[in-house]
């Protein structure tokens, strides 16, 4: 079957009042981006309600519509066969053609639903039901009229062309990314992190983020594999800006001087500093976390009350309530789960005390800090020296920004 075009439905936009365009526009930015590596040209023009991708040359239609899958604010792709504005009986014989075509051999049922967007179309929608109705009926034995419950609803669009489809194929919906702002993801090599970036950039959130490495503990091809997560989730989000910091000096710090029941909290909560120092000179609106109540023992509510106690910027945690079972069907879903378990560490995983607090007290955290008020500050400042700036988008990554200088531990 040769479509000349595609049809983009969005649902949530559709709500959208006075401010429809702006996100109509930003969903159309997106799709331009994602199509940009597509074989073929194409033209992308809106009307009320809809959006049309036109095939203006050949193109392959998998890569098109996987790209288009891909761009959230989409919740349907349909390809369409498109006709200029014909009379009735040529109408008929084009969608006789289609069906039998698209549908030759299975008995399935449908029900024709016309649209006349045109009003200077002389047949009316429920005519034009009727009349298509009958000729694909007479031209395909194998298919009956159910208008209750149909297999195949053949959809017919009167506009400045008539376009005729009956396959929807599923978007990811959501909101188009930059309608949200930006905010900045920590980053691991785990199954969480990634997830929680896609959930909030199904919001319209534009992505930066962070990676905390901590060499000789953790090895390069664990900082591949945090690249190959973020290249995952950029096939959805676009380009994202990938800070590389590396974290041993501080580790290694908090482990001399902290106890040990809790060196994840003081780590995390060193974490969060760096990484909203970094937000706000990128000027994310937030930072995005990939914990959920419960699931380790920095996790609990008292232990994440501790660690946002270091931020003025709100942090997003959209996993907050979901299981371990949840997270990983949507990590399958977005293609990162078999990268997340790949056996590389990261620096969340290395220094992992035996018992550690799960009810930690802020007093009793922040006193224990006091210990590392020797050097801590320079230590946080040669850490965001170290600082690796890569772009990766769906096909890889490039760095931006080089390193100033290897720590020595």
């Amino acid at each position: 079957m040769k479509y000349q075009a595609f049809l983009i439905k969005y649902a949530e936009i559709g709500i959208k009042g006075k401010n429809r365009h702006l996100f109509e526009e930003a969903l159309v930015r997106q799709m331009k981006i994602a199509l940009k590596p597509c074989e073929g040209d194409f033209a992308i023009h809106r009307t009320y309600g809809r959006v049309f991708v036109e095939c203006l040359s050949d193109y392959d239609y998998e890569e098109v519509t996987d790209a288009l899958q891909h761009v959230f604010g989409i919740s349907g792709i349909c390809p369409v066969v498109e006709l200029p504005v014909i009379p009735i009986d040529e109408l008929r014989e084009e969608t006789a053609r289609y069906m039998k075509e698209a549908y030759p051999y299975e008995k399935q049922t449908f029900k024709v639903h016309a649209r006349r967007m045109n009003k200077e179309y002389p047949v009316e929608s429920m005519e034009v039901n009727a009349e298509l109705g009958n000729a694909i009926l007479e031209a395909c034995p194998n298919l009956s009229v159910d208008v209750h419950d149909p297999d195949i609803m053949v959809n017919v669009e009167i506009r400045e062309k008539i376009y005729l489809y009956s396959i929807i194929l599923p978007g990811p919906g959501g909101l188009p990314v930059g309608v949200g702002g930006k905010a900045m993801l920590l980053l691991s090599g785990g199954i969480d992190s990634p997830v929680a970036g896609y959930m909030i950039a199904k919001r319209g959130v534009k992505l930066d983020a962070v990676y905390y490495n901590a060499p000789p503990y953790t090895s390069e091809r664990a900082l591949q594999k945090v690249v190959d997560l973020a290249s995952q989730v950029a096939a959805y989000t676009g380009p994202i800006w990938l800070h590389n910091i590396n974290f041993t000096e501080i580790q290694l710090y908090i482990y001399e001087k902290c106890p040990h029941d809790e060196l994840t909290i003081i780590m995390r909560r060193f974490m969060m500093r760096i990484a909203e120092r970094l937000a706000k000179e990128a000027e994310c609106l937030g930072l995005i976390t990939g914990e959920s109540i419960g699931q380790v023992a920095s996790q609990t509510l008292t232990a994440l009350g501790v660690t946002n106690e270091v931020c003025t910027l709100p942090v997003f945690r959209p996993l907050i309530g979901f299981d371990k079972e949840e997270i990983i069907k949507v990590s399958k879903k977005i293609g990162t789960y078999e990268t997340s378990i790949l056996p590389y560490e990261d620096c969340c995983t290395i220094f992992v005390a035996k018992h550690p607090v799960t009810k930690p007290k802020l007093d009793v955290i922040k006193r224990h800090e006091r210990n590392l008020e020797e050097k801590i500050d320079e230590m946080v400042e040669r850490a965001i020296a170290t600082d690796e700036i890569m772009i990766v988008d769906k096909n890889g990554a490039r760095i931006i920004k080089e390193r100033e200088g290897t720590l020595q531990v």
